[in-house]
C-alpha cells in the first residue's frame, strides 16, 4: 500500500468518526468540536487531491470563522438540551425515513458510473505553470456561472429569511420609528418658555 492511499483512509476513516460524532453527541459544544475536526479531515483529503486553495479556503473560512461564531453563539446562549429533545420520538419515523432516503440517494450516486476509479481517475502531477485558484476561477464565471450565481441568490434568501425570524416582535421591547426621527421638527421638541425675570 502506498504512502498517499494509507494516508487517505485514516483521513478517511476520522473524517467518518467525526461526521457520526457530530449527529450523536449529547453537547452542542462537544458536537461543534467534532465537527472542527471533520473540517480539518475533509482539508486534508482536499490537499491528497492537489487543491490546495480548496483546502485552506475550508480551513480559514469554516473552521477560523464559522465554526468560532457558532460555538460562540452556543456557549453566550446556554441553550436547554432537555427542552431540545422534547418530542424526539414522535418525530423519530419521519427523521429515519428521511434518512433511509437520503442514505439510498448516496448509494445510487456514489455507486453508479460517474464514480469510481474508471470514471475519475486519479489526476495527473500539475506542472509549474498550473494555478489551482486560476482554473476554479476559470470554471466557476464559464461553465458554472449560472449555478454559481444561483448559489449566491439562495444564499441571500436565507439570510434575509434569517433577519426576517430574528426580528420577530417580543413583548417589552422598544421599537423606534427610523421615518419619525427623521421627519422631527424643532417645533415638536423644543418649546420655548417665557419667563418674567425675579429681583432679589
Amino acid at each position: 500500500m502506498e504512502f498517499k492511499t494509507f494516508v487517505f483512509y485514516v483521513l478517511a476513516a476520522i473524517l467518518i468518526f467525526a461526521s457520526l460524532r457530530v449527529i450523536t453527541a449529547r453537547n452542542p459544544v462537544h458536537a461543534a468540536l467534532f465537527l472542527v475536526l471533520a473540517f480539518f479531515n475533509a482539508s486534508g483529503l482536499w490537499l491528497l487531491l492537489e487543491a490546495e486553495f480548496l483546502a485552506i479556503t475550508l480551513v480559514l473560512v469554516y473552521v477560523g470563522a464559522v465554526m468560532v461564531l457558532f460555538l460562540f453563539v452556543v456557549m453566550m446562549l446556554d441553550i436547554n438540551v432537555e427542552r431540545l429533545r422534547q418530542g424526539f420520538w414522535s418525530n423519530l419515523p419521519v427523521g429515519g425515513l428521511v434518512g433511509i432516503l437520503l442514505v439510498v440517494q448516496m448509494a445510487l450516486v456514489l455507486g453508479g458510473r460517474y464514480f469510481g476509479l474508471e470514471a475519475m481517475p486519479e489526476p495527473p502531477p500539475a506542472t509549474e505553470a498550473y494555478s489551482n485558484t486560476r482554473e476554479i476561477g476559470r470554471l466557476l464565471y464559464t461553465e458554472y456561472v449560472y449555478p454559481f450565481e444561483l448559489a449566491s441568490l439562495v444564499l441571500l434568501v436565507a439570510m434575509v429569511a434569517a433577519v426576517t425570524l430574528t426580528l420577530r416582535k417580543r413583548k417589552g421591547t422598544r421599537y423606534i420609528n427610523p421615518a419619525e426621527q427623521v421627519s422631527a421638527k424643532r417645533e415638536d421638541r423644543v418649546r420655548l418658555v417665557s419667563m418674567p425675570s425675579e429681583k432679589e
